[in-house]
This record gives C-alpha cells, sequence and structure tokens, in this order.
C-alpha cells in the first residue's frame, strides 16, 4: 500500500463568520459584519452551535473508524477549536495515539481585499468583479488580492504527497475548510475542471460535514466512500 490506508475530511464547525454572512460571498450590510469587522481570517472562532455539532461529530468517528493515526487541522483558530472538540470523544489512552499536527498547506483560501467588505463596498470598488467571477466560474477565478480554487490546488497536492510518502497504511484525519475540501475532491477523485467550477446544486461543503476516502487495493488508490454527512 503506497497511500494512508484512510482519510477522513471534516470541515470546521460553523465560525462566526459563516452566522454573520449567511452564506453570502460578502456581508450584507453592516449590521450583519459588525460582529467580526476586523478580526483576521486565522483568528475567527467558532459559535456555540458549531461547538455541540464538533462534539457530536467527534463520537460519531470514534465509534465508526476508532482511532486515527493522526489528526491534522490547518493552524487557523476554527479548525483548532473543530478538532479539540471532536477529540474530546476520545478517552485519554486513545487520545495520547492520535497525533496532531498542524498543516498551513490545508488552510482556507486567501479571501484577498475584499474580506471585511459588504455587498454594496465590493460592487462599488470592483465593479468588474462579478462579470469576471462569470467568464472564469469559481474555480479559476482569483480575489482581488487572494487565491483562486486553482491556486489552493498546489498546495493541497503538496499536502497529498506528504501523507503518499510518509503516511501509507495510516487512518488520517484532516479538519479543514470549505474551499480547500473542493481541491481535495478535485485531486483525489480525479476531477476534470467543468466539475470544480462550481458546486453540484444541494453539494456545499456542510460545516462538520465528514467526507470519507478509504484505499482500494484493487483499483491501488483512495476512493470517496461518502460525501458529507453530517452528525447531529
Amino acid at each position: 500500500m503506497n497511500r494512508p490506508a484512510l482519510i477522513v475530511l471534516v470541515r470546521h464547525a460553523e465560525s462566526a463568520r459563516n452566522l454573520a454572512k449567511q452564506g453570502m460571498t460578502y456581508f450584507a450590510d453592516e449590521e450583519a459584519r459588525k460582529t467580526v469587522k476586523g478580526i483576521p481570517d486565522h483568528e475567527i472562532p467558532i459559535t456555540g452551535g458549531g461547538k455541540a455539532r464538533a462534539e457530536e461529530t467527534g463520537h460519531a468517528l470514534r465509534e465508526r473508524f476508532g482511532v486515527f493515526d493522526y489528526a491534522y487541522h490547518s493552524g487557523y483558530l476554527r479548525t483548532i477549536q473543530t478538532l479539540d472538540l471532536v477529540l474530546k470523544a476520545y478517552p485519554e489512552n486513545e487520545r495520547s495515539l492520535i497525533q496532531v499536527r498542524q498543516n498551513m498547506f490545508i488552510r482556507e483560501r486567501d479571501p484577498g481585499y475584499t474580506y471585511d467588505m459588504t455587498v454594496g463596498e465590493a460592487e462599488r470598488i470592483f465593479p468588474w468583479m462579478h462579470d469576471y467571477w462569470e467568464t472564469f466560474g469559481g474555480f479559476f477565478s482569483r480575489p482581488v488580492g487572494g487565491e483562486s480554487l486553482a491556486d489552493v490546488v498546489h498546495r493541497v497536492y503538496e499536502f497529498l504527497n506528504m501523507l503518499f510518502r510518509d503516511r501509507a497504511g495510516k487512518k488520517i484525519l484532516v479538519v479543514t475548510h470549505g474551499g480547500t475540501l473542493r481541491c481535495f475532491r478535485f485531486l483525489l477523485e480525479r476531477w476534470v475542471y467543468e466539475q470544480a467550477l462550481r458546486w453540484p446544486p444541494g453539494q456545499s461543503a456542510a460545516n462538520c460535514g465528514v467526507t470519507v476516502y478509504e484505499y482500494d487495493r484493487a483499483l491501488k488508490r483512495l476512493v470517496l466512500r461518502e460525501y458529507n454527512t453530517v452528525y447531529d
């Protein structure tokens, strides 16, 4: 086996920005923005509801997969908090067997200069952005001063190469971000560009959504077994 035996990807629990933005690209208005304005992306915490779901996810993961060999987070506060709560489900003797690692290659895409903008501000300052995004799609488009998902693929590729080289046969847990998760899928499932341009309807990564890849000995690669399972 030249791959991990199991990779379980978990999107971080609901964050304060998730709650404030309500699925929008920019903040609806100043009122929506005020609770998180000025907090850099790597310091955004999870919500109370997010904490409860992360703990439920931990119990489900322990019951289904047992002890992981390694658990990775991106170093962003919301992934650290999510992983800590997931690992609370493990008694100390099991928890001590799981090696926790930070890896910046699995951080969220850099959102660039529009990070704290409202819809009105973004439309006024970057009036051409909507047409640009419509032309190139959500995979190749690069936020002003930020990264495209195609850029993020490069660092996820490096992370996977490390797992393939150093973690063959191991059980791996990865707590990451929604955009980054799409890049994992692009690489592990060998998507063509059309599949990566946007999430299919109803397929956006859920907070604490669990995605599972298992090594298939016949195919000699990691195969998707389930996507976006949420435990309440």
